[in-house]
């Protein structure tokens, strides 16, 4: 018979065994989830780590640390090699890129989830083979195309082939958001006298589908961003180079100059920075949401 004299001493032991347990359930996380996680960060980071060392220290400089901090690297780059006309370039093809993909995926999605006819099947199948069919196979005859229309050499051009690209992923993405609504809403709003087209403006479009259209339209955005087969062949013009094509000019057939080259680098992965910390909550909600079909 356990006395009272004994009991602090049973739960002073059962505390240390379960003590004991988290500490094991511990250690085995510890290397299966952070020893991973520890290595990825490393290869992801050490790159940034060292972009940013080269873009602020001064030339000739073999420190570590970007110190002393100079900015005579991003003047170079923005000032004397026409960044800041790359820049402007690339914010019109990738927002005007973002607003015809949203738009067009956001018509073929509803389409795709809503609306049952004969070649629904087929055409999700040619969207999906699309995917299989690398860009620069198809560079040669869009050049063609673009050269008989007067597109070449043209921003408009540019994001034509952006935009062409990207809609496919962009719309399956769609489709998927727009699936896991209920059509009852829709239903719903029609009975009390709204059209189709109202129902889904109001109803569905943007209260529902927010955080699908802001990953849909993020996407869009930094792949036309970060684009640089397109803008090499079909812009040729120094004046309409985007970001990436300028980026490349920066290496010299016999000399790189890593500063330069870095200053350029930190420019180019600001906006795609800046839109990530935005909307990375919605871009997770959309993501998941587009993930299980209903």
């Amino acid at each position: 018979m356990t006395t009272t004299a004994d009991r602090p001493v049973i739960q002073k032991q059962d505390t240390e065994s379960s003590d004991q347990q988290r500490v094991y359930k511990k250690k085995p996380r510890i290397f299966s989830v952070g020893l991973p996680l520890a290595i990825y960060l490393l290869f992801t980071l050490v790159p940034f780590y060292w972009m940013i060392v080269f873009a602020f220290r001064p030339a000739g400089s073999n420190s570590m640390l970007p110190w002393p901090i100079t900015f005579e690297h991003f003047d170079t780059v923005w000032n004397t090699l026409g960044f800041s006309f790359f820049f402007k370039n690339s914010l019109i093809v990738a927002g005007l890129s973002l607003v015809l993909t949203t738009f067009v995926a956001l018509a073929t999605g509803y389409a795709l989830a809503r609306f049952k006819f004969r070649a629904r099947i087929p055409l999700v199948m040619a969207l999906l083979c699309s995917q299989f069919v690398p860009g620069a196979m198809l560079l040669i005859p869009l050049f063609q195309v673009f050269r008989e229309m007067g597109l070449v050499n043209n921003l408009f051009g540019l994001i034509v082939a952006d935009t062409v690209f990207q809609l496919p992923l962009a719309a399956m993405l769609m489709a998927g958001f727009i699936s896991q609504i209920p059509v009852e809403l829709e239903e719903a709003a029609m009975v009390d006298g709204c059209s189709r087209l109202k129902a889904f403006r109001i109803i569905i479009m943007l209260p529902l589908l927010r955080p699908g259209l802001i990953a849909v339209g993020s996407f869009a955005f930094i792949g036309s961003w970060n684009n640089f087969l397109f803008g090499l062949m079909f812009i040729s013009s120094q004046d309409k180079f985007t970001l990436p094509v300028g980026l490349s000019y920066t290496i010299g057939s016999y000399n790189v100059d890593f500063g330069v080259l870095a200053a350029g680098g930190l420019i180019a992965a600001v906006p795609v920075v800046a839109v990530f910390a935005v909307i990375q909550k919605y871009l997770v909600q959309g993501l998941s949401a587009g993930a299980v079909k209903g």
